[in-house]
């Protein structure tokens, strides 16, 4: 590689013919264009409309943000829900949806849109670092369209890129608006237009507005102004002085858009600090901080041909950010831009590549790999490098083409038309079939699958069109669960929220263990006045994924304080029917536990029973009468011995009046925070939930319920001290009534 300070002015050999037919250019520019809208159209805006199906918990809190704009209530940051948000992705949605109502649509759409800005603005600012010399001012337009072109390309058909545009993600606004600011900058100083810098100034001062990584981006301009002074010396000094007016321009006009910002997390300190408290690998408290930076950025270099992120929202099967062939030319382009620091585009390139990677490397990856959202300020540098790489090669192998076509008498010279045409239809092949694999990758092998639908909670937006649909009916009101284990996300989903326009009341509730269930549905209903009905969304598992036993609990709850009616199958979950709601009296779970004094010679002990849907506590061997349409619940307490290194399991068996068993359900004993028995804390009692799902066709009569205690591992039984028979009968149950 030469180490001239400029990248060449005219391509040796394959390109050393200088095509100066204005009309050429111009021709290619529009045919990467249209090219560009064909793929922008079919990557992020093709069925934008319902793919996404649904509002992920990442990008939700910004339209419920967007509805409280919309009623008057605005902000320039929004700290309450999901740590915090930045004000422009809230304000774009909250425009949409005026235009387009609560939808999908509305919802996706301004993100898609500034995905699809930052292709073209990455074409554009490829022609401008690129398609002319700095200092000399020659023209270079066949540099400047190939690797502004194949940038724009490659990033409007990469999959990671097709995922992030299609979410509602606010870090889709920040390669946004600063490949606006740097196109600008680099415009402006080079034309000494005061116009060009103002604007650069103003689209730099909107980036405090986008996301948590643009806090890193006063670092890339600050190493980038100073990367000019190197020589320091008299003419640099001389140089920066004249210089001053137009960067005070620019930095007062940048300061000046970000004050309100600025103000604010000044005046607010803990704002600031949301959501980086939570993410940076400062606070990892395993392993030397040292060797967990650097396990970061192993991964993050491996991001680049090797390794991608494991988050299926922003990626697909943990596919690297770039493939084998684009990872060669991206480190192509490294490596010459390292080589060649002193040109001032390609020193452009590398600063902003190490800085805006950075947000990720800092970040807690908690074993997800490299996270894509978190570097997609570097995108834009990260593609150009790839045109880089890609131009530097040609310009590497084009002499060598010639020797060989000289020495084998081949007379094709590599510097004429159809030899420019047919390495412009190569590389387009290339990232045409990148466009392809994207495609076929998203809405075929990724679109409607089971995790997909998990990954967007496509679930919450089904529910949303069946409830907006139902007309209004005094006094019912409908219970929503929250299938997830996260308490950050307790009693609230913000895609619902943002989606749902019924007239129905709609409570959700954060339904795990029974601790604190019954309290939560009693205050969700309390809310309503002339209450008769509740109808309780029991999602099916199965494709939602969540705890089935969250259901199960709330369902026996509302049995216990309501009367059943029936059961509706509406897409992927069932909506219970429950009439007759007893809110004169605290609602709980179970009152208490019957005592019982079973010892096993395992090491671990039953001390209590409560089962059944009876408001007032059972004795042991209770006649239970229920019926098979609702599971039965059992209530059993513990305590283990010290010591205890087994984990235990449960069979819980159904036994008819002639001694026939009819029904077995075996579980692994956890406490409420999922513990095995030999984590559980010795001589502590713990208490454990547990559902027989009674058969359909069980016939009506006289039943035994027995319990068997036995290691998880082994299957060995443990028995009864001084019975010594494995099994322990619990409770008599009448199914049906009795005759």
């Amino acid at each position: 590689m030469s180490d001239a300070s400029e990248l060449p002015q005219s391509p040796p050999n394959a390109f050393r013919k200088k095509i100066s037919d204005n009309r050429h250019v111009r021709l290619v520019v529009w045919i990467i264009v249209l090219a560009l809208v064909l793929a922008v159209w079919l990557l992020r805006f093709y069925r934008l409309s319902e793919l996404p199906s649904g509002i992920q918990s990442d990008e939700g809190a910004d339209g419920v943000y967007a509805l409280q704009v919309l009623q008057g209530d605005h902000a320039i940051f929004f700290p309450e829900k999901a740590s915090g948000r930045e004000a422009i992705g809230v304000y774009a949605i909250a425009l949409s949806t005026a235009f387009l109502g609560r939808t999908l649509l509305a919802f996706h759409l301004p993100t898609a849109l500034a995905s699809a800005g930052t292709v073209f603005l990455v074409f554009w600012l490829g022609r401008l670092l690129f398609g002319q010399d700095m200092e000399t001012g020659r023209s270079a337009p066949w540099r400047g369209l190939l690797i502004g072109g194949v940038a724009a390309g490659l990033m409007a058909v990469s999959v990671s890129q097709v995922f992030l545009s299609r979410a509602a993600l606010r870090a889709n606004f920040l390669p946004l608006l600063l490949t606006l600011s740097l196109a600008f900058l680099w415009l402006g100083w080079r034309q000494r237009s005061w116009k060009m810098v103002a604007l650069a100034g103003l689209w730099t001062g909107l980036l405090p507005y986008t996301y948590l990584a643009a806090r890193f981006t006063p670092f890339l301009f600050l190493l980038l102004g100073l990367s000019f002074l190197k020589p320091l010396g008299p003419v640099s000094r001389d140089k920066w002085r004249a210089e001053l007016p137009l960067l005070g321009l620019f930095l007062g006009t940048a300061g000046l858009v970000a004050a309100p910002i600025l103000i604010h997390f000044a005046l607010n300190p803990d704002h600031f600090s949301i959501r980086s408290g939570q993410l940076w690998v400062f606070g990892e408290e395993q392993g030397g901080l040292v060797s967990v930076i650097l396990d970061n950025v192993w991964e993050y270099l491996l991001a680049f041909g090797f390794q991608g992120d494991l988050i299926t929202r922003y990626n697909f099967a943990g596919r690297p950010l770039l493939n084998l062939w684009q990872a060669l030319f991206f480190w192509i382009g490294v490596v010459v831009a390292v080589w060649r620091w002193r040109n001032p585009a390609l020193r452009l390139l590398l600063i902003w590549l190490c800085v805006m990677t950075f947000p990720g490397m800092l970040a807690a990856t908690r074993g997800m790999g490299p996270n894509f959202l978190r570097m997609s300020g570097a995108a834009p540098a990260v593609f150009l490098l790839i045109g880089v790489g890609i131009w530097e090669a040609i310009q590497y192998l084009a002499p060598h083409f010639a020797a060989l076509q000289t020495r084998a008498r081949f007379n094709f010279p590599v510097d004429s038309t159809p030899s420019v045409a047919a390495v412009g239809v190569l590389i387009a092949t290339a990232v045409l079939l990148q466009g392809v694999d994207s495609y076929r990758t998203f809405f075929s092998k990724w679109a409607g699958t089971p995790a997909y639908s998990r990954a967007y909670h496509t679930e919450w937006t089904d529910a949303a069109r069946f409830l907006n649909a139902q007309p209004y009916e005094q006094g019912v009101v409908y219970i929503l669960p929250y299938p997830s284990l996260n308490e950050h996300y307790a009693d609230e989903h913000f895609g619902f929220e943002y989606l749902y326009q019924g007239e129905l009341p709609a409570r959700i509730i954060h339904a795990t263990t029974p601790h604190n269930l019954a309290q939560k549905i009693e205050s969700a209903l309390s809310l309503e006045e002339n209450l008769s009905t509740v109808k309780y969304l029991d999602w099916d598992n199965e494709v939602v994924g969540g705890d089935a036993r969250a259901d199960a609990h709330a369902i026996a709850l509302l049995d216990k304080y309501g009367l059943f009616q029936d059961s509706e199958e509406v897409d992927d979950f069932l909506i219970h029917t429950f009439d007759d709601l007893s809110l004169d009296q605290p609602w709980r779970f179970y009152e208490n536990i019957q005592p019982l004094e079973i010892q096993f010679d395992g090491g671990i002990s039953l001390n209590g029973l409560t089962n059944g849907r009876g408001v007032d506590p059972p004795p042991s061997h209770q006649e239970l009468t229920t019926d098979e349409s609702l599971p039965l619940w059992v209530a059993l307490l513990w305590q283990t011995a010290p010591g205890l290194e087994i984990e235990y399991s449960i069979s819980l068996r159904l036994h008819n009046s002639a001694g026939d068993r009819v029904h077995l359900q075996d579980f692994v004993l956890r406490d409420r925070f999922t513990n095995t028995t030999r984590d559980w804390t010795p001589e502590e009692p713990v208490d454990t939930f547990h559902y027989l799902d009674l058969p359909s066709d069980l016939p009506p009569g006289q039943y035994e319920l027995r319990l068997v205690v036995y290691d998880f591992e082994s299957l060995k039984p443990t028995v009864e001290l001084g019975v010594w028979e494995p099994e322990t009968t619990i409770a008599h149950l009448q199914i049906g009534e009795p005759n």
